[in-house]
């Protein structure tokens, strides 16, 4: 099975299967494990769903090639087992896949016993569910290891502030930390930031981005709790649809074209105004949908100097699809991406309309250069061997915490600010760094299995009523 580098983010979990409550060997000691040569980096992956698999693929696929994955850990024995298959038969990386069953380890604690087989200097994957990122990297900081984490990386302000304390103290250990927002790697998105700063574009006057998809995507939209796995099982493998688990889909999708739209501007915005809402929450065969999130999302950010950028997102079965994003400046427009989070080049247009024929720059590339999720690995491995400062994770918490603070204004109906994201009290996964497999969701179904959703206007300065559901 060949797995392209470019999985899929968000088929990070669609289905659950039979969990195991503990791994044989979660419990034992397993030493250090060197692979040959001095150079080798080795690589725990902690998280097993798709995006985890092809970062792992991609990691060791790096232009060096010294690397190697030999642990791996997550809560469903079945994405674990389904990831090392994947791996394993990829004729790209399978040379570099030594993980041994001793070493592959299950349960809330899994993530430890994964990272105590590398050594100092090698490199953790964070692909989970976002609220268990700030306990990973804490973890990751003292055994001394580099880190991969996937975006985004919070979706509440407490966690946002901790995240910021983490990265700064990884920084003054001279740690090598990724976030995957693979877009700034992206080579025509590079190259037309550079044009923006040289004023290609004169001044930046508005900016928009649409992700409209015709139909439910990934885990976003969810039926009634079936009992089997445990509740918190059964909503990390549904993690779209939970705002603790990934900020909702607002959060998971949107923040692509967030982030690389404020690249362009090389500014965050200061506040949000957005709406939303629900529209359907039926199948057409009467199951009922009880996710938390909203279906359709317009946003206007501002930003100091009074810029406009809007986000919208649509996530409706036979609506329109609609997936790019533009700039406009004083001297022109340009595409910010074409299909999707990037497209294949990128180009400045004369006027404010994308015309044939009135191109004025087009974006170019070196083959070996197209892949930005394999850019960014390159990146990261050559910071890594040539000892440079690397550190993505404080503007990895500005984009997390831009795109919560989008999402906090349509669920709220309230305008929020960037200082009131961070500095909001609202913790949406409290205690999780206690969590076992016994323990309760954060969020509990009421007795006709629906949960607590947004209430615009209503529940004025929280997202949701966190009281909730049976006691």
């Amino acid at each position: 099975m060949n797995l392209p580098s470019s999985t899929s983010r968000r088929e990070f979990i669609k289905t659950t299967g039979r969990v195991a409550a503990v791994s044989a060997f979660a419990g034992m000691t397993v030493p250090f494990v060197h692979a040959a040569g001095s150079e080798t980096l080795q690589v725990a992956l902690v998280g097993c769903g798709g995006r985890g698999t092809g970062a792992a693929r991609d990691a060791m696929c790096t232009k060096d090639g010294a690397v190697k994955l030999v642990a791996m850990a997550d809560v469903f024995a079945n994405r674990l087992e389904g990831s090392f298959d994947a791996l394993s038969h990829d004729r790209a990386c399978s040379a570099h896949v030594d993980v041994t069953p001793e070493r592959k380890f299950i349960g809330f604690d899994a993530y430890k016993h994964a990272m105590d087989c590398l050594k100092p200097g090698d490199i953790a994957i964070f692909t989970t569910p976002l609220a268990f990122r700030w306990v990973h990297f804490t973890y990751a900081i003292e055994k001394g290891l580099n880190v991969f984490m996937e975006k985004p990386l919070t979706a509440d302000g407490p966690s946002s502030v901790k995240m910021l304390e983490l990265a700064k103290q990884a920084s003054a250990k001279n740690l090598k930390v990724a976030v995957g927002l693979m877009c700034r790697h992206h080579r025509p998105l590079q190259q037309l930031t550079q044009k923006a700063a040289d004023g290609d574009l004169g001044d930046i006057i508005l900016m928009r981005g649409y992700r409209m998809a015709a139909g439910e995507l990934a885990a976003c939209f969810s039926p009634k709790w079936p009992g089997n796995p445990s509740e918190l099982l059964w909503q990390i493998s549904r993690f779209h649809s939970f705002i603790w688990a990934s900020g909702g889909l607002f959060n998971d999708f949107y923040i692509h074209h967030i982030d690389h739209l404020c690249m362009i501007k090389n500014a965050w915005p200061v506040k949000a105004m957005s709406i939303g809402g629900r529209h359907y929450r039926t199948e057409e065969n009467g199951t009922l949908l009880v996710d938390q999130n909203f279906d359709s999302y317009a946003v206007e950010y501002t930003f100091a100097d009074g810029t406009k950028m809007y986000m919208d997102g649509r996530n409706e079965r036979g609506c329109q699809e609609y997936y790019t994003s533009y700039v406009h400046g004083s001297k022109g427009m340009a595409t910010a991406s074409s299909t999707g989070d990037f497209g294949a080049a990128y180009s400045i247009y004369a006027g404010q309309n994308v015309e044939r024929g009135k191109a004025v720059w087009t974006s170019q590339v070196n083959p070996g250069e197209t892949n930005p999720y394999q850019n960014e690995w390159n990146e990261l491995v050559e910071a890594i061997k040539s000892d440079k400062p690397y550190n993505e994770v404080p503007r990895g918490i500005q984009a997390s915490v831009v795109s919560s603070m989008g999402r906090m204004s349509a669920h709220t109906g309230q305008e929020v600010t960037y200082e009131e994201m961070l500095n909001h009290k609202d913790v949406y996964a409290p205690g999780v760094e206690n969590w076992t497999m016994e323990s309760p969701a954060p969020v509990r179904s009421g007795a006709d299995g629906r949960y607590p959703i947004p209430k615009p206007g209503v529940l004025k300065h929280h997202e949701y009523d966190m009281n909730t559901g049976p006691a």
